[in-house]
């Protein structure tokens, strides 16, 4: 048998989601599985999401003359969302409508 034969990534797609399938519903059903919070998920949306404007900018920055443009606009707006997240934390009343 070829190594490269061997193992779950060799294997259709199909067949690794049935397995993954029996997977989560044992763990279900022993009590081991993992449930999500809203605050967990809300998380892991956040850093997904910061990840995949990363990797954007990334390739943006590696293209042509307009992509610095892009790259700008793009990083105004993640600090514009950062400070719309930190208003609600503090400061006075006219301080957050000024954003």
């Amino acid at each position: 048998m070829a190594k490269e034969d061997r193992g779950f990534a060799s294997m259709d797609r199909a067949k690794q989601r049935e397995i993954a399938s029996k997977g989560g519903k044992a763990a279900h059903q022993k009590g081991t599985a993992h449930e999500w919070t809203s605050e967990e998920a809300r998380d892991a949306g956040r850093k997904g999401g910061i990840a995949s404007h990363q990797r954007r900018r990334e390739m943006q920055s590696s293209g042509g003359s307009d992509s610095s443009r892009s790259t700008e606009s793009d990083e105004n707006a993640q600090n514009r969302e950062s400070e719309d997240r930190t208003s609600n934390f503090g400061g006075s009343e006219r301080e957050n409508s000024d954003r």
